[in-house]
């Protein structure tokens, strides 16, 4: 089976979400359904049907972060030694060749990406234009309106 990589930090906050949903969600419906379940008729009765779909949902995603967990490939960026090349977890710090602008963006895994917080996701066409780069390399990405160029003006691994 396929590992999918995972930052350490990305792997503590699955752990915390799995943690919530077996402590406190998980109770919290069980004892909803059975609430549910003494009012009476049941095919009648929206609160149980609710409480049945929440269950389902909470259930699901419970599997779900057990089996990515299993599979996963925790990187800690703090203790990689790439030698200044781009690699999963490092944080990139670039430049827009044509515009001067300048973002940075750390490369994490699908489940830990948000671009407001300047995580991009390992599959993105970006991080894997920048993928082996170094500082001072230029990574092209096609976007919808032409490629783009960009300068690495840095790589952390933090």
């Amino acid at each position: 089976m396929a590992t999918i990589p995972i930052t350490k930090r990305g792997a503590e906050k699955l752990k915390e979400e799995l943690h919530e949903l077996k402590t406190v969600q998980r109770p919290w419906v069980i004892n909803a359904i059975a609430e549910a379940r003494a009012q009476g008729d049941l095919s009648e009765n929206a609160e149980y049907d609710a409480a049945k779909d929440r269950q389902g949902f909470i259930e699901g995603r419970i599997q779900e972060i057990e089996s990515k967990l299993s599979i996963a490939q925790i990187i800690d960026p703090t203790s990689l030694n790439a030698e200044g090349k781009v690699v999963f977890g490092s944080t990139v710090e670039l430049e827009d060749e044509k515009t001067g602008e300048k973002v940075t963006y750390q490369i994490v895994g699908e489940d830990e990406a948000d671009l407001k917080l300047g995580l991009i996701n390992i599959s993105s066409p970006i991080s894997r234009a920048m993928i082996g780069k170094e500082e001072g390399d230029v990574a092209e990405v096609q976007a919808p309106g032409g490629i783009k160029r960009y300068e690495i003006i840095a790589v952390h691994y933090r």
